[in-house]
C-alpha cells in the first residue's frame, strides 16, 4: 500500500517567488563581496606612507591678518561751541599744518571778550586810584590779574571758533556740516599753541573722533592680531614680509615696531596686537587694504630633519617609525627646532632613512552601493523578496 507524501501546501507563485529570491540574494552576495574586497585592497594600501630623513633648513614663522592704515592720524575738534559757519575742505584734500579747516560762529565768544576787556580796564583803573591814594593795593592787583586771566581765556574763545590742521596730510573724514552745531573741546591735546586754534588729537591714534579726521597717507603701517603662543615669540625689530590680497603680487619688507602689553580676548580667544612699519609702499597700496604678514621667528641650517606629521609626542618623549629591512621599528629621538612643516632632528636618525607617516582613515559602515548596503537599504524594491511581500499583493 503507498502513503502519499504531505502536501505542502505551496502555490506555484509562491515557489517563484521564494526562487525569484534566492536568486537575487545570490547575485547580491556576489557583487557585496566583490566591491567590498576591492575596497578593503584600497584603504589598506593608502593607510600610510613613507619619507626620507633629509638635510637641510628648517624655518619657522609667525603669520597674521592685518590692516593697512596712517602710521600717523589726527583728530581736530573745535574747542569753542558753536554754530558751524564755514568748511573749507572735504574729504581727499591735502592740507597743511596750521591752515584754517572750518569755522564756528565767533559772536558769542566776542562778546565775551569784549566783557572781558571792559573788566580788565575797570580793574585797572581801581588799582591805579588805590595806588595814588597811597592806600593798600593787594585787593585791587587781584582784582586786575584775576581780569587779565579773564581775558586771556576770552581770548582763547574766539581762537577756539577757528579750527585749525593739527599736522599736515590728507582729510579723511568731516562729521558735520554747514549750520550744524559743534561741540567744543574746552582744550587743546597735541594742536598749535594757545590762541593758535584747536586740534583735539595727536599722532597714531586712530581711535579718536574729532570734527575733522586727518591721516598722513605718506607714511603706512601694518596693524594686526597674533595668537598668544605666537606673541611670545616676537620680538621688536625682526623682519617680516607683507603681501596684499587685493593686488596679487604685491610683497614689500616690514619690520616689527611693537606688541601691545595687553591682550584682546574674545570668545574665550587671547590675542595680541601688534604693529609693523613698512619702508616701501607697491603700487596701489591704500589705507585700509586687506594683507598678510609673516615673521621668520626660528631658523636652522644645514640639519637634520623630517615631516613633522611623522613624529609622535608624547609630552618631551618623541618618537618616529622607522621603516628597517620592511618592517616598521618604533624609535626614539631628540628634536631641535619645530618648523612649520618639518622638525629638526639632533638624535635618533640619519640622513636617507625612510620614515612612515600614517595617513587619516575614514570609517563607514556604508557597504558598496550608494545609501550603505544594497540599493534601497536590502534587497532591490527596498524589502525582503521583490514586491515587498512573499507574493503579489503581500499575501500569503
Amino acid at each position: 500500500m503507498r502513503r502519499s507524501l504531505p502536501r505542502l501546501g505551496l502555490s506555484p507563485a509562491l515557489l517563484v517567488n521564494v526562487v525569484l529570491a534566492l536568486a537575487v540574494a545570490g547575485a547580491a552576495t556576489w557583487a557585496y563581496t566583490s566591491f567590498a574586497s576591492a575596497e578593503a585592497a584600497e584603504t589598506g594600501g593608502g593607510s600610510s606612507r613613507t619619507v626620507p630623513v633629509t638635510q637641510g633648513t628648517v624655518t619657522a614663522t609667525v603669520s597674521a591678518s592685518g590692516t593697512v592704515q596712517s602710521a600717523s592720524t589726527a583728530s581736530a575738534s573745535f574747542e569753542t561751541s558753536g554754530t558751524v559757519t564755514e568748511i573749507h575742505v572735504q574729504v581727499g584734500d591735502k592740507v597743511t599744518k596750521g591752515q584754517v579747516l572750518a569755522k564756528v560762529d565767533d559772536k558769542a565768544a566776542q562778546r565775551q571778550l569784549d566783557a572781558a576787556e571792559a573788566n580788565l580796564d575797570a580793574a585797572q583803573a581801581a588799582l591805579d586810584r588805590a595806588e595814588e591814594a597811597d592806600s593798600d593795593t593787594s585787593e585791587a592787583e587781584a582784582q586786575v590779574d584775576q581780569a587779565e586771566l579773564d581775558v586771556s581765556e576770552a581770548e582763547d574763545g574766539v581762537a577756539g571758533t577757528t579750527l585749525k590742521a593739527p599736522m599736515a596730510g590728507t582729510v579723511t573724514a568731516v562729521s558735520g556740516t554747514v549750520g550744524s552745531s559743534a561741540s567744543g573741546s574746552g582744550s587743546s591735546d597735541g594742536g598749535s599753541g594757545p590762541g593758535g586754534g584747536s586740534s583735539g588729537g595727536s599722532d597714531s591714534d586712530s581711535s579718536s573722533s574729532g570734527f575733522i579726521q586727518i591721516e598722513d597717507l605718506t607714511r603706512l603701517e601694518v596693524s594686526a592680531s597674533v595668537a598668544e603662543a605666537d606673541a611670545t615669540k616676537l620680538k621688536t625689530g625682526q623682519a617680516g614680509t607683507v603681501t596684499w590680497n587685493a593686488l596679487p603680487g604685491a610683497e614689500a619688507a616690514a619690520k616689527l615696531a611693537a606688541v601691545d602689553p595687553n591682550a584682546t580676548s574674545e570668545n574665550n580667544v587671547v590675542t595680541y596686537g601688534v604693529t609693523f612699519t613698512l619702508d616701501e609702499l607697491p603700487d596701489g597700496v591704500r589705507a585700509g587694504q586687506s594683507v598678510e604678514v609673516s615673521v621668520t621667528v626660528g631658523q636652522a641650517d644645514n640639519v637634520v630633519y623630517v615631516n613633522s606629521a611623522a613624529l609622535t609626542s608624547v609630552g618631551n618623549r618623541h618618537t618616529v617609525t622607522v621603516l628597517e629591512g620592511g618592517q616598521q621599528v618604533v624609535r626614539a629621538v631628540e628634536i631641535g627646532l619645530e618648523g612649520d612643516s618639518s622638525t629638526e632632528i639632533k638624535s635618533g636618525l640619519t640622513v636617507g632613512e625612510q620614515v612612515v607617516i600614517n595617513m587619516p582613515t575614514t570609517s563607514s559602515n556604508q557597504g558598496p552601493f550608494p545609501g550603505g548596503g544594497f540599493p534601497g537599504g536590502g534587497f532591490p524594491g527596498g524589502g525582503g523578496a521583490p514586491g515587498g511581500g512573499a507574493r503579489p499583493g503581500g499575501g500569503r
